[in-house]
């Protein structure tokens, strides 16, 4: 091999791995913020508080008696996203992107009636 191909090789072995790296720490900031959700029959206990802006995964357990599903609301009072008919035993994930900073509440609703038992969960920019 020439002095000119194995600098060719060493660039093309060192650009990988720059991309390498860069595909990886791209891809940790996609995933976001996992939030776990331990929802009973009358709790709604969240496992952090608050995230960045950006995606959120609610992991919901349903460790109760009665069928659930999860609500989150925006700054607003909106909902945001939801997922409903969360059976006894079972989990769900909720993926959701929370692009605006404030005070967001989420709710786990068992029975799947009324207000439910809510959370206030802050996004920071």
């Amino acid at each position: 091999m020439t002095p000119r191909s194995a600098a060719a090789v060493l660039a093309a072995v060192l650009i990988g791995a720059g991309a390498a790296k860069e595909s990886a720490t791209d891809s940790a900031a996609e995933a976001g913020t996992e939030v776990s959700v331990d929802a009973t029959d009358t709790g709604c206990a969240l496992s952090v508080a608050e995230a960045t802006v950006g995606p959120v995964t609610f992991a919901v357990t349903n460790n109760g008696t009665k069928v659930t599903e999860l609500y989150v609301y925006g700054p607003g009072g909106g909902v945001v996203d939801e997922v409903e008919n969360i059976s006894p035993g079972l989990k769900r994930d909720l993926k959701v992107e929370l692009a605006e900073p404030g005070t967001y509440v989420v709710a786990c609703k068992p029975g799947m009636v009324g207000d439910g038992i809510r959370a206030d969960f802050t996004v920071k920019g």
